[in-house]
């Protein structure tokens, strides 16, 4: 209960729409829930299932009876038969309607065999659907961290020029009233310029990341975006919590990975394609109907009207037809094997996506252990760079260290601090991905 606590998401509170007419602090659900509604690729895949589901109705409606109308219309010129059975020249012209309907009765198996893999399929591109969300999901969640951390490394880099300006100040007092000299100023002015030097890059990257994931988000200008960052507790609590092992996170994803479901699926409908390749091997019933009429007029003869001959030619017909195949010169025979062979590719595809999915999880779990490892060591190290620094710049400002000794210790603190960032959103970012591969949701 608490790792849920830990990784739900601050509820969304404004439609999008309002959020682009009054700025604020995007929560990462907000984020993966916008880029799900807005991506291009999601919007194709949508397309994709859209495009099975008339696939399966075709499938279905196959079992219907068809019905067709045919109008024709025969000029004859030259030598004919004529109503007296001799042959003459004339002009003759012929007018027909038919209309006709067939029904499947027996086709093999082969219209419940469609249905049933074209209704694989469909579930197949829904999975594929889920999966590219939640692909974009992991790319919002990656792009959203990567603001995070440029945040915290921009505040870091403007500690720094705070830190160096105090110098500068304090060195100025000390230069008019000839405590200092004007060499030791101009090295804290430099060392002052670099670290500006080092706050403007780290501005630039935090809004170089703003600008990628308000791209992910397809919206139309970074201007006036912001995130919502973790607590403290937060970030402390899932710092301090335990690892799930990867073999208890694999059994849990074969479950509810999208991209594990529709390979199944498809190795399902695998053995549905075997079935309608094997339907060449039976016979086909089919009944028919239909009615169809007349109209004849030769020229220099004298004919019955229009709706009279109409009336007189009517004529109606029932059908059977039974297709039997006695040799297809080893078609049907090579189609079954050929879909065998798509059902073992089928299965090759299915254990190399779990083997593939087994991999991921496997780095990701020790990609989290290492971030663990390290944002603690790093923090302990954030901690004593800090106190040595404080104490080399109350020794500077009494004159018992020089700026190189000042500066050497303000580094080294300050490399611990962007150490200790890097690994806390490393981590918070793996943690997060581990939980999202067990089927919860991606949310820090």
């Amino acid at each position: 209960m608490k790792q849920r606590q830990v990784y739900c998401c601050i509820a969304a509170v404004l439609l999008p729409l309002s959020l682009s007419a009054q700025p604020h602090a995007w929560t990462l659900r907000e984020c993966e829930d916008y880029a799900v509604a807005n991506n291009i690729t999601i919007k194709q895949r949508a397309k994709t299932v859209e495009k099975q589901e008339h696939t399966l109705s075709t499938a279905r409606n196959a079992r219907l009876p068809d019905l067709s109308g045919t109008v024709g219309q025969n000029f004859s010129f030259g030598r004919g038969l004529t109503e007296d059975n001799i042959y003459t020249n004339t002009n003759t012209s012929n007018t027909s309607f038919s209309l006709t309907t067939s029904v499947p009765i027996f086709s093999g198996f082969q219209i419940p065999e469609n249905i049933k893999l074209s209704r694989l399929n469909l579930e197949a591109a829904t999975a594929d659907l889920e999966k590219a969300k939640n692909d974009i999901r992991m790319e919002v969640a990656k792009a959203y961290m990567q603001i995070l951390y440029d945040q915290e490394i921009a505040a870091v880099a403007h500690r720094q020029v705070g830190i160096d300006s105090a110098q500068v100040a304090r060195l100025v007092a000390f230069v008019e009233n000839g405590k200092a000299s004007e060499a030791e100023l101009s090295r804290q002015k430099a060392t002052l310029a670099n670290s500006q030097l080092t706050a403007t890059q780290a501005d630039n990257n935090r809004r170089l990341s703003v600008l990628t994931l308000t791209q992910l988000l397809e919206l139309a200008s970074p201007e006036g975006f912001s995130v919502v960052s973790p607590t403290e507790e937060q970030l402390q609590h899932i710092a301090d919590m335990a690892l799930t092992h990867p073999d208890i996170v694999y059994s849990e994803a074969l479950s509810v990975k999208p991209e594990i479901q529709a390979q199944e699926l498809r190795l399902r409908g695998t053995e549905h394609s075997i079935n309608i390749a094997k339907a060449g091997h039976y016979p086909k019933l089919n009944f028919g109907a239909g009615m169809n009429t007349n109209y004849y007029n030769t020229n220099g003869y004298e004919s019955h009207s229009f709706g009279e001959q109409l009336k007189n030619n009517f004529s109606q017909y029932l059908s059977l037809n039974l297709s039997v195949p006695i040799f297809n010169r080893f078609s049907v025979r090579n189609q079954v094997r050929s879909a065998k062979v798509d059902r073992e590719n089928q299965q090759l595809e299915l254990d190399n996506t779990k083997k593939r999915l087994y991999k991921e999880i496997q780095q990701v779990y020790y990609n989290t252990l290492n971030a663990q490892a390290k944002e603690r060591s790093s923090g302990e190290a954030v901690v004593s760079s800090k106190d040595a620094f404080l104490l080399t710049q109350a020794k500077y400002e009494n004159g018992k260290a020089n700026i190189t000794e000042f500066n050497e210790a303000k580094n080294t603190w300050l490399k611990a601090e962007s150490d200790f960032v890097q690994a806390r959103y490393e981590h918070l970012y793996q943690r997060a991905l581990l939980e999202f591969y067990r089927g919860r949701e991606l949310c820090f």
